[in-house]
């Protein structure tokens, strides 16, 4: 493997559980909107169980429908914002934790994450990383359309943290998207796949297949050494 100089991380599903993320918005939301949804633990107890099932991408939807309640828009409007804006009680999986400590002082570091901007945002200061990267990329900022599997984000970051592509790596977990563009671009690719990990059973498309495969960050000192 080449000489790393450069580790960047995604976020959700590799440092943090990204159903930790969930379990704690369908709480907000819950506890926000409970006069109308019904008992709050309740309801936070259903939009869990749907989670795991085939309604996990409009896990809402699903719920006002046995609710009765119907397509209310406007209500799915509310459970939506609610669950972006809240304040997350989320925390790094431990060999995250453990991880950026011991890389800290040995590589430049970056991250490099999806999603709505206010809500990565949110994450963040919950999970008290800012400061532990040297260069942090929100794709949601460079506009619509930039979100990965585009390379935009990946030349940025490189070019934020002062270093060729063919040194960087990046570390993620969705191998539908995350590994595309930074192969594309020379970089050395690395899938954590967490055994509770949403898309640890994604399949890759052409040219998204990442380098190496590892189930826990414990094992990124080998590798990129």
């Amino acid at each position: 493997m080449k000489s790393i100089t450069a580790v960047v991380f995604d976020l959700d599903d590799t440092l943090y559980p990204e159903r930790e993320y969930a379990f704690s918005g369908f709480r907000a939301v819950a506890e926000a909107l409970k006069r109308r949804l019904g008992d709050p633990t309740e309801t936070s107890a259903e939009m869990r169980r749907l989670f795991d099932t085939e309604h996990r991408p409009r896990v809402f939807n699903a719920l006002i429908a046995r609710l009765g309640l119907g397509d209310d828009e406007d209500l799915i409007g509310e459970m939506v914002q609610t669950y972006r804006e809240h304040p997350p009680t989320i925390s790094l999986h431990r060999d995250a934790e453990e991880a950026l400590a011991r890389f800290r002082p040995r590589y430049r570091l970056g991250l490099l994450t999806d999603g709505p901007a206010v809500m990565q945002s949110a994450k963040m200061d919950a999970l008290h990383v800012r400061d532990r990267f040297d260069a942090i990329i929100l794709t949601a900022k460079l506009g619509e359309g930039f979100g990965k599997p585009h390379p935009l984000a990946f030349q940025r970051i490189a070019d934020d943290l002062g270093v060729e592509p063919r040194v960087c790596a990046y570390i993620a977990d969705n191998p539908a998207k995350d590994f595309i563009a930074p192969n594309a671009l020379g970089w050395t690719t690395i899938q954590v796949k967490r055994a509770e990990g949403i898309y640890r059973d994604e399949s890759p498309p052409a040219g998204g297949t990442p380098h190496q495969v590892i189930d826990t960050l414990e094992r990124l000192d080998t590798l990129l050494e």
